[in-house]
């Protein structure tokens, strides 16, 4: 029996998916063994029809044996696929030794509706005479219809302006929530394909029905109270698609047979919150046979279809649940729920009270100094849920078209006669569904907690875009926290659909000239745009999804905006090579910046340079990738220009850096803008600026991502560690030491003394500096990937570091070809606390090789899987370079041991 086998098959990253928009997807797969050291030599795959039948009559691509190491998004590229098409397919593959694996397990997947041609509803809207179209109550929207033969396939394709949610024949359509998600609406709406075969009644009256709200479409967005931003009219496009046992077709669309009235819905708001009044209930409004004479008609709205595109990336659902953890009664009275952890979505109510009832949920995500119900960083969201019961028994509530950001939940309404049972109450977690791929843990207790508190700032951030708070009037996809925390945000969770998604929508708004707004998708000022570390993001963010993936179609797809964002900097300065002009956040909430601003100390045109040079260089190696060699080596000597103005213009003939802020230090570092002796002198410089704060940082949004990357690899980890370590404010510790369960938006979010920092802009969910996530990976851990020989973990890159002032420290990734794993720990081998044992663990997936370096470690005393280095099956080279122990490994499991000598384990 073979030991080589194939599990994992994914197309576009998902498992068997519906609705798939672009024609030539790609296939991935993982390989198992029960040997080490396997590498892909060959693959064949092949694909067919939807019945799973791979005889040559049915086959609709066959690459036939390909000579190839490639087992990551390998490219379909057979017969014009259809729209509708489900296909099944399969591969088997070869290794290095000519071993060959059984074929896999048949996998599936299903294109969606691919050209605008193959939209023949209208979109619909309630008739304006009939049902005002700026009314807050949600519109229910139906069609009774008859089945008149036995079903093989049902199909729903739908999308709307607004949010929509579907039931058919009285039971929900699908479980994701706040569709069709937030795209740039002006360019691109998605659409959503749903299997809905078992809810269809062959031979039978059926009845389908939508359910609508105002949702980012038309709603409240910002914090100007701006409203119908993208249009004024809610509106839904609906295609069911028949396949009969006979083989015969049918489509029912939306149209102006629908039927339309208001909901029991009575306000929903993403900011406000949602009122829901239950005697409203139209019992049976989903299902055959309800009576609609006394509904409106319906209208057809003229709005484009060439906009529509198949949804991108995974949906919104509810993830998970939260119990209350206590019921608190605060020094004002009010009776509050505490979840225990600071979370995004909805709170589901199970009541048994008498009809009017009004039970209201006020959310918040933190009490004051004196333990009562705080809001005030809300501003002008509202966050308030009303239920309105109908009486008569048990009933269940959560709102549909609306989120919460929140730990907190006062209760109010709730009758004196009746105790309010915790238990009827729970937190209902949502987010987009993001499979969970990484895992960091350590000896640090603190540490442990400020991963936990990343994982959920990101978790309730990467709401269908990157959000940069879920609680306030805002909630928008700012660019610059995107972009600095992108690298953390491939570790946590699988996030290149969900990068790719909001990508098409900066490319979408992308102004003519290259500018890019600070939030996507754009609902600011027109001129809310172009900012150096913000509008980088068009550049940064694919650069590292390919990075992480090995996705050359994103940068493929991106290429011309990255292109243009360079160009409008290269546009925008008095000096082509210099960017000194224009708006620009700086080194946003740093902590040296002036009384009563937001911006720091460090010079902005310093920044902005150094982004510029740095974009510049990731937009040089995307050309190289691409195989797009003129363009290649244009911008290689602009960026050669830029690097060279900076060090004119910033940087002393001595060595001496212009400006003398921590972040004016980190930037050149950070981007190889700096070498030589100039780069040692600058990294001790920051190092001093670093001590003179007592082990202090002072950085904002600009400089915090790479503050412990460039002390680490300038030869100042004992520095950086420290930094990471540090209890007191301000410092990523001091808020967990305050009881944070996700990251703040300032470091004295909460001061010492119980105080706000601020009213006005005081998020406690706000994923920015959670970016220090990436460091406790790639350093602490020392898991990362080799960017120049393969980008995406195919050549995985392991430096762990024991220096660490931690006992232990482990981390794992879900890579696309497996899980790979990075474990350290120490121990006192005699006793004496002069002769310490370093022990190491190492996962590296088939088809992938890992280079292992170990410092303070020498041949003579490393053991691999209890054999010398040098001798242990796998390894397949070993040398000892100037202190460090350099091991190439095959895929595999090894254990290595290295007496070393002692380093500091305080903190652990």
């Amino acid at each position: 029996m073979s030991t080589l086998g194939i599990t994992k098959l994914t197309c576009e990253y998902r498992s068997e998916p519906l609705g798939l928009g672009t024609v030539r997807p790609r296939f991935s797969w993982q390989l198992t063994s029960g040997r080490i050291h396997v590498l892909q030599s060959a693959y064949h795959l092949q694909v067919a029809g939807e019945e799973g039948d791979f005889d040559g009559d049915h086959l609709i691509w066959d690459t036939g044996v390909v000579d190839s190491d490639q087992s990551v998004l390998v490219e379909y590229a057979g017969a014009m696929l259809q729209s509708g098409q489900r296909c099944s397919w399969r591969v088997k593959v070869w290794d290095q030794q000519g071993q060959e694996s059984e074929w896999s397990d048949t996998s599936y997947f299903e294109m969606g509706l691919l050209r605008t041609a193959d939209w023949s509803a209208d979109w619909i809207t309630p008739e304006p005479g009939m049902i005002d179209p700026q009314a807050e109550e949600e519109f229910l929207l139906r069609k009774a219809f008859r089945v008149s033969k036995d079903v093989r396939k049902a199909r729903i394709y739908a999308t709307s302006l607004g949010f929509y949610e579907m039931e058919l024949n009285g039971k929900r359509v699908g479980d994701w929530a706040f569709t069709p998600g937030w795209t740039s609406y002006r360019h691109r709406l998605q659409v959503q394909a749903y299997d809905v075969t078992d809810l269809i009644r062959s031979r039978a009256d059926n009845a389908i029905g939508a359910a609508m709200a105002n949702g980012w479409y038309k709603g409240n967005l910002a914090w100007e109270n701006h409203r119908n931003l993208f249009g004024d009219q809610r509106a839904l496009l609906l295609q069911l698609h028949l396949e009969y046992a006979d083989g015969s077709t049918e489509i029912i669309g939306s149209d102006s047979s629908w039927r339309a009235s208001t909901g029991p819905v009575r306000m929903s708001e993403i900011y406000h919150g949602e009122t829901y009044d239950a005697r409203l209930e139209a019992v049976g409004w989903s299902q055959p046979g309800f009576d609609d004479t006394n509904w409106a008609g319906v209208a057809k709205l003229d709005h484009a279809k060439d906009i529509l595109v198949m949804q991108e990336n995974e949906p919104v659902r509810v993830i998970q649940e939260l119990k209350p953890v206590t019921v608190l009664r605060t020094p004002e009275g009010d009776t509050v729920l505490d979840m225990g952890q600071n979370m995004v979505g909805r709170m589901h109510m199970r009541l048994n009270l008498p009809a009017g009832t009004a039970i209201t949920l006020k959310h918040a995500e933190v009490l004051d100094s004196r333990g009562n119900f705080y809001t005030g960083n809300l501003r002008k969201a509202k966050q308030s849920v009303t239920y309105i019961c109908k009486g008569g028994g048990e009933e269940t509530y959560e709102p549909h078209f609306s989120f919460q950001g929140f730990r907190y939940v006062k209760v109010e309404g709730w009758p004196d006669a009746e105790p309010l049972n915790p238990d009827r109450f729970t937190g209902r977690v949502m987010h987009t569904d993001m499979p969970q791929t990484g895992r960091f843990e350590c000896s640090h207790e603190l540490l442990n907690q400020l991963q936990h508190n990343i994982e959920w700032g990101q978790r309730g951030n990467f709401l269908d875009i990157p959000t940069d708070c879920p609680q306030r009037d805002e909630r928008l996809g700012w660019t610059g926290d995107a972009q600095v925390f992108v690298r953390t945000a491939a570790f946590n969770f699988g996030v290149a659909p969900f990068f790719s998604k909001w990508l098409h929508d900066l490319k979408a708004d992308q102004r003519e000239d290259g500018g890019v707004p600070h939030v996507i998708p754009q609902v600011l000022d027109d001129n809310a745009c172009s900012s150096a570390a913000w509008g980088d993001a068009a550049v940064i963010c694919p650069w590292t999804i390919y990075l992480c993936y090995g996705d050359k179609r994103i940068l493929e797809e991106q290429y011309d905006s990255m292109k243009a964002w360079v160009d409008h900097i290269r546009a925008q300065g008095d000096n082509e090579y210099l960017w000194n002009t224009g708006f620009h956040f700086g080194d946003w909430l740093a902590l040296d910046a002036k009384e009563g601003s937001y911006v720091g100390a460090t010079p902005r045109d310093l920044i902005a340079t150094c982004f510029y040079a740095y974009s510049t260089s990731l937009f040089v190696k995307t050309a190289e990738v691409l195989g797009r060699t003129e363009d290649a080596d244009a911008y290689r000597q602009l960026y050669e220009k830029v690097a060279e103005a900076f060090l004119n213009e910033f940087v002393t003939p001595g060595g001496r850096l212009a400006a003398h802020t921590q972040t004016a230090m980190i930037l050149p570092l950070m981007f190889g803008l700096v070498e030589g002796e100039v780069q040692r002198r600058m990294a001790a410089t920051l190092a001093e600026y670093v001590k003179e704060q007592n082990h202090h940082l002072t950085t904002g949004f600009v400089g915090t991502p790479y503050l412990c990357h460039v002390l680490t690899e300038n030869g100042y980890h004992d520095l950086a560690v420290k930094l990471a370590m540090q209890e007191d404010y301000p410092s990523w510790l001091y808020s967990v030491k305050q009881g944070a369960t996700t990251i703040w938006e300032h470091w004295d979010g909460i001061k010492p003394d119980g105080s706000f920092w601020s009213d006005d802009m005081n998020s406690y969910n706000h994923y920015a500096f959670g970016a220090i996530g990436d460091w406790l990976y790639r350093a602490v851990a020392g898991l990362d990937l080799n960017e120049a020989e393969g980008p995406g973990y195919k050549r995985i890159r392991l430096r762990p570091r024991t220096d660490s002032a931690l006992s232990y420290a482990k981390a794992a990734l879900d890579s696309m070809y497996g899980t790979i794993r990075s474990e350290w720990s120490l121990a006192n081998e005699d006793g004496d606390g002069d002769s310490p044992l370093a022990s190491y663990e190492f996962e590296i997936p088939p088809n992938t090789t890992a280079e292992v370096e170990l410092p303070g470690a020498s041949i003579a005393t490393t053991r691999v899987n209890g054999q010398p280095a040098d001798q242990a099956s796998g390894v397949l080279s070993a040398r000892e370079d100037d202190g460090t122990v350099k091991l190439e490994l095959g895929s595999g499991v090894y254990r290595v041991t290295v007496q070393q000598p002692s380093p500091a384990l305080s903190g652990a």
